[in-house]
């Protein structure tokens, strides 16, 4: 299960819109190898669902998971920042044991 903070549904309602974006294109979260700490977060709008493909919603967005990435996001929490740290959406991983500075990139 991936949680979304309030702010993060904001954001991604905004984004929908302003990327005219239609209600069935969800958020696709999946795990890529890369970045300074060996993993990376990748975020998007979907419209596709496969069958190996996890659903998850919360405060009514729909997050689209692919099997292998699922391993790596359980119970990761979804945010949105926007402060003088920098504006973004960011990932609180309880699966990741080191992160880099960005927050873009975990380790297990």
């Amino acid at each position: 299960m991936i949680v979304v903070t309030e702010k993060a549904k904001n954001r991604i309602l905004e984004l929908r819109k302003e990327e005219g974006r239609n209600e069935n294109e969800n958020i696709r979260v999946s795990v890529k190898g890369g970045g300074c700490s060996g993993l990376m977060y990748d975020l998007g709008f979907d419209g596709q669902v496969v069958e190996t493909d996890h659903v998850f919603e919360d405060k009514g967005i729909k997050i689209i998971v692919d099997r292998k990435s699922l391993l790596y996001l359980a119970g990761t929490t979804l945010e949105f920042t926007d402060g003088l740290n920098g504006k973004g959406f960011q990932f609180v991983n309880p699966n990741a044991s080191r992160t880099c500075g960005c927050g873009e990139s975990f380790s297990v």
